[in-house]
């Protein structure tokens, strides 16, 4: 089966030179009716026509994820080439992301994702809440590859933007409500209306409802739940041409259960083993509450034809109460109770400017942020409990530019530059507690600390200076090729899990990692514009790279944030829509990476089995070690594929589209040390979305069948394999094939 994806996969790379050949021959007028939609995108922050910009783009507008299916962000691993997004391990709405194999799934406080998050273009600081649920969207975007120019620090991998409508000036409203499998109940109500003098309002409410997959064995709790809230608020303003103001606010508030997870291996003590992988026997308990929101002034003038100011003000805050039995069983073994605060301020400023030869942006960025937390370790077997707890305080300023210049009629060059400065000042405490009972940090039974593990206050500056340059040509007027050097970092920081007497370098803290980026693209229309198609190759240079790394040791667990591993980076990609027939169109992705460590040097503390030679310890004081060869990059598939058809008709005096989806990811690991038991093997998806729109558009009905073929595969998983842990070996596994129905009225 995986040869023959791979086989289709290149044939569908194939299919696209063929029509790049076919489009550069003289051909007729397009036919209307059976050209492909231009598609806009603001990936430097202006307006382009997606066939013009120098970066590898996805652009999935709103219409396009309904007919996917895609209920949430996530849709965009499934149509997207070489991407990771998916929900983390133990959570419903904690954000992993992944792009080109560089991105984070360690969603600690203080540590940096990889990968930018912006909900029109304010950046979203930290993970947690954001699994954003698609309603009331215009389009999201995907750039892949660094884009450390325009976004900034934490886009080393690429970003994702996620745009939703402006309110216009009409009144209308929604109402959607769908019934599906798990007695999924779903419920949308949005509106809007102009009030005068150039003033709208609009808002959107959102709430989802899910049965589990599964149940908690020990407690009857549903298990894989889903209980979740949503609401959206905006106010614009624009008195005249020149002047736009935007004020919104946003609030998530996930209730549903934590996620246990499935153990993969049977309990040393008591047995325990769960058969149904959306089963548990977490004793823990069912308690969990993500609150994320926030608020944002967006304010834009027109000062000339061809000069725009802009301002983003933003600030958002967020709070996670949660608990992860990594054991998966009543003892309290390997219990973690954990709680999550951050807060933002940002502050943009851009100036863009656009004539026949010259477009560009000028920025100023400034961002105020905190992120705090605690957790405990409960280790039963051991008779302890470990609080782990501290903060990170970082304040970022930054100054940008890209421009890009016309040379001649067709050849256009760009240059862009960024100068970030994050300062930061970090405590971390760990402190060990006799009694496997919560620590006082988490309520648990007052009680003296038994041994500071860790206990410190620290502060550094992290400044880097991030480049772009490409060139772009275009071959014809339907057909254009680039070349680009692009640079991205992540900022350092400090380990908040940090051991310092079993790894005493933890205060220390760890160097920002970096990426240099090559690239090279071919874009554009053929078959007289019935095909609209985006290509591209990519070299990348991964140095510093940030390793989080925790081993089991006789006195608990060892945890490390290194700068382990240096790694390269090539593949390819290829995107391409098609209009077939009057009513037929396709879509058809291809992502395809190499990535390889070329040194991975990891801290292994003494005492630890040597993974060079696992029959021997590491001598007392620990050893660094280059075990490049052993170890892989992590949510990085080979191969990624997806192929779509929609087929249109009129029924019944509406508009009936049916979308048949089948998408496909290759093997990949869960995490550095390549772990069978938690690996993921090669699988497919199988998708079906029918949906028939009334005439005048008034009411909308929606069939949508997801995982048809009933796949089972991991998405994330914790490895604690030890007696000491109690064989503690537990795997998160995506949804099993689920069906609902919707209906939407429009008034």
């Amino acid at each position: 089966m995986t040869s023959m994806w791979k086989a289709a996969l290149l044939a569908g790379a194939a299919w696209g030179a063929a029509a790049v050949a076919v489009s550069a021959q003289e051909a007729p007028a397009p036919s209307a009716t059976l050209s492909v939609d231009e598609v806009v995108v603001t990936a430097r922050r202006r307006e382009e026509n997606l066939k013009d910009v120098p970066v590898a783009v996805s652009a999935f507008s709103g219409e396009t994820l309904a007919r996917q299916g895609g209920a949430d962000i996530t849709i965009l691993q499934q149509t997207t080439p070489n991407i990771t997004v998916q929900t983390a391990r133990g959570s419903n709405s904690t954000l992993i992301s992944y792009i080109r194999g560089i991105g984070q799934q360690d969603p600690l406080w203080g540590y940096e994702p990889g990968v930018g998050l912006y909900v029109d273009d304010v950046y979203v600081y930290r993970p947690q809440g954001a699994v954003l649920d698609v309603f009331d969207v215009e389009r999201i975007e995907v750039l892949r590859g660094p884009q450390g120019t325009l976004y900034g620090r934490n886009t080393i991998g690429g970003a994702i933007k996620y745009v939703t409508k402006r309110l216009g000036d009409e009144a209308h409203g929604k109402i959607k409500g769908t019934y599906g499998s798990y007695n999924q109940t779903d419920l949308l109500l949005s509106g809007q209306t102009p009030v005068g003098g150039g003033l709208s309002v609009g808002g959107a409410y959102a709430v989802y409802k899910r049965d589990g997959y599964g149940k908690n064995l020990t407690t009857g709790a549903e298990h894989y739940n889903k209980d979740v809230q949503a609401i959206r608020l905006s106010a614009e303003y624009a008195p005249n041409e020149d002047l736009f103001f935007r004020l919104a606010y946003d609030k998530v508030q996930d209730d549903s259960n934590p996620r246990h997870g499935h153990r993969e291996l049977p309990a040393l003590v008591g047995g325990y083993k769960v058969l149904d992988i959306y089963d548990t026997q977490a004793g823990l308990g069912d308690d969990n509450s993500v609150e994320t929101e926030g608020v944002s002034l967006t304010g834009q003038w027109d000062a000339s034809e061809n000069l725009t100011l802009k301002s983003i003000t933003a600030s958002r805050k967020g709070h996670t109460t949660t608990v992860i039995d990594f054991d998966g069983t009543p003892l309290p073994t390997l219990d973690i109770p954990a709680t999550y605060d951050d807060r933002s301020f940002s502050q943009e400023l851009q100036a863009v400017y656009s004539d026949e030869n010259v477009q560009g942006v000028f920025g100023l960025y400034y961002m105020n942020s905190q992120a705090s937390g605690e957790f405990d370790t409960i280790a039963g077997n051991l008779g302890l409990a470990i609080a782990n707890g501290g903060k990170v305080s970082t304040q970022s300023f930054a100054a940008f530019f890209d421009f890009s210049a016309n040379l001649s009629e067709r050849l256009k060059v760009s240059m862009g530059a960024r100068a970030t400065r994050d300062h930061k000042r970090s405590n971390s405490y760990r402190f060990f507690y006799l009694g496997a009972t919560r620590t006082p940090y988490q309520g648990g039974t007052p009680r003296p600390i038994l041994q500071t593990r860790t206990n410190y206050s620290t502060d550094g500056s992290f400044n880097q200076f991030t480049p772009r340059l490409s060139a772009s040509y275009e071959l014809s007027d339907d057909l254009s090729t680039y070349v680009s050097y692009s640079k991205g970092f992540k900022s350092g920081g400090w380990d908040m899990r940090g051991d310092a007497l079993i790894t005493p370098q933890t205060v220390n803290g760890y160097k920002p990692e970096v990426v240099d980026a090559y690239e090279a693209g071919l874009k554009g229309y053929a078959l007289d514009r019935r095909v609209s198609f985006a290509s591209a190759i990519f070299l990348s240079k991964y140095k510093d790279q940030q390793v989080s790394t925790q081993v089991v040791v006789p006195s608990g667990i060892a945890s490390s944030i290194d700068n382990a591993g240096a790694a390269t980076m090539y593949g390819a990609e290829f995107e391409a829509k098609a209009k077939l027939s009057a009513n037929l169109s396709a879509n058809v992705a291809v992502g395809y990476i190499h990535a390889k460590y070329d040194t991975f040097s990891r801290f292994v503390p003494g005492g630890a089995p040597n993974p060079l030679n696992p029959s021997t310890t590491v001598p007392a004081g620990g050893q660094v070690i280059n075990v490049a060869d052993l170890y892989g990059l992590q949510n990085t598939p080979e191969w990624t594929g997806n192929v779509s058809l929609t087929w249109t008709a009129d029924v019944a005096g509406g508009l009936l589209a049916v979308t048949p989806m089948v998408s496909y990811r290759d093997s990949y690991q869960q995490f550095e040390l390549p772990l069978p038991l938690l690996d993921q093997k090669a699988f497919t998806l199988v998708d079906l979305t029918a949906i028939w729109t009334a005439p005048g558009g008034h009411y909308k009905l929606a069939l949508t069948g997801k995982n048809l073929t009933d796949e089972r595969y991991r998405t994330g998983g914790y490895n604690f394999g030890v007696p000491t842990y109690n064989n503690s070996v537990i795997g998160f596994y995506g949804p099993p094939r689920t069906v609902s129905a919707s209906l939407e009225v429009a008034f």
